[in-house]
């Protein structure tokens, strides 16, 4: 299988605008997340998707590989896959290009679904990660997951799913983290196929997969990863990095 990473790279932030170049220890933000995700060495190759010359400029002046997108697009979804249509790949990965401490890990976790899918059931895979703190359970920021006996992923809510009518009878909640990996047959099937209700309701673009019929494997993890999304974040990232 030939495996890509996508990093999909707005310039526009509404909670940090420009975040991506941000300085991190001497290199832009976007810089540290695409150097990240090529140490991994879990990538045949790995592309800065963006719509700004800026962030282009920054990749490929630093020898790194990007590409720019042609259209405006409401989802990171549908900017890779307009980005990767014409390239010859298996399986694509989507790295947020806000997270610089990439972990291996998780990201060899999820890979490894599509290796040992010999009936190729799995159209992507994507993270979860138990949550127990029942003000994090309610946060309609928090994207909770509910998944099969096989892990597959049956719904994706802002609200609290499963609703707790009896708390004694032991379900799990679990935080959806927005890391995935698609084969690229399901990604272009996502670009050409039009938003329905559910998606458009709950404003999550995986429910889109699940409303046409694709299966999304989850794999449990314990790693949170650390994204930049305030200023606040990213002096706690300089703090780290030093």
């Amino acid at each position: 299988m030939k495996i890509i990473a996508v990093i999909p790279a707005r310039y526009a932030s509404t909670r940090f605008p420009a975040k991506l170049m941000q300085d991190l220890g001497g290199k832009t933000v976007i810089s540290r997340t695409y150097e990240a995700a090529v140490k991994t060495e879990l990538f045949d190759d790995v592309f800065v998707v963006t719509d700004s010359d800026i962030i282009f400029k920054e990749i490929t002046d630093n020898g790194g590989k990007a590409i720019m997108s042609i259209k405006e697009h409401e989802s990171g979804s549908d900017r890779i896959a307009e980005a990767v249509e014409n390239l010859d790949v298996d399986i694509v990965v989507n790295v947020q290009g806000d997270e610089p401490f990439i972990n291996k890990e998780p990201l060899a976790d999820v890979l490894e679904v599509f290796k040992s899918d010999a009936a190729r059931e799995i159209d992507l895979a994507s993270l979860m990660i138990e949550i127990k703190n029942w003000e994090d359970i309610e946060n309609p920021n928090n994207v909770k997951v509910i998944v099969d006996q096989k892990q597959f992923a049956l719904y994706f809510s802002r609200s609290v799913i499963p609703y707790p009518r009896d708390k004694e009878a032991g379900a799990k909640y679990y935080k959806h983290i927005g890391i995935y990996a698609f084969r690229k047959h399901a990604l272009m099937d996502f670009y050409k196929l039009p938003m329905q209700s559910l998606e458009a309701t709950e404003k999550l673009e995986q429910l889109r997969y699940l409303e046409y019929g694709k299966k999304i494997r989850m794999v449990e993890t314990t790693h949170v990863g650390i994204g930049i999304d305030t200023p606040e974040d990213l002096e706690k990232a300089r703090k780290m990095l030093n």
